[in-house]
């Protein structure tokens, strides 16, 4: 009777209590809330371009570099000699995920990393890519357009990209 009672009162304390959690609030502002502006001109799209194939010359990465619209639709693209041909689609995806979405792709790569892969799910609708290196191009606080890098390791692709946003945004 004894042992009973007292793997009915392990059992009991190990079994830990069941709490209610509480909801994280819900913010008042929209995240991400960029209003759209007029699509990138060929032109910015190549200085950004230019930009970015330069800082990948500088570290002699073989990248392809995406210029989008608003809407994700190409607007430039540029494929340094060597690169692997599948960077080329990639570079258009993360371009297109940070036009689409507002902002940067990475934030989809730590969500999946972070333990939230439900996030990926909204991506097949666009096409899109949970990788680091498609950041939007925001000109006089609205959407103009995006940009992506692949090629590299992620890390490499968003420095790539980073550049020819700084050329276009002064970011």
């Amino acid at each position: 009777m004894r042992t009973a009672a007292a793997i009915i009162a392990t059992t009991l304390f190990a079994v830990p209590v069941a709490r209610a959690q509480t909801p994280a609030p819900v913010p008042e502002a929209m995240p991400f809330d960029i209003p759209y502006g007029s699509p990138i001109s060929l032109e910015q799209a190549q200085k950004a371009i230019a930009a970015s194939e330069a800082e990948a010359r500088k570290h002699n990465w073989k990248m392809a570099i995406t210029v989008v619209d608003p809407a994700g639709n190409l607007i430039a693209l540029a494929t340094m000699d060597g690169t692997q041909y599948a960077s080329i689609t990639i570079a258009q995806a993360k371009a297109r995920t940070a036009a689409s979405y507002r902002r940067p792709s990475g934030i989809f790569q730590t969500a999946a990393n972070g333990g939230t892969p439900s996030m990926l799910s909204l991506l097949a609708t666009t096409g899109g890519i949970a990788s680091e290196g498609g950041f939007p191009i925001v000109i006089d606080g609205k959407l103009v357009g995006a940009i992506g890098a692949s090629g590299g390791i992620y890390t490499q692709d968003a420095v790539t990209a980073k550049a020819g946003l700084a050329a276009v945004t002064g970011q």
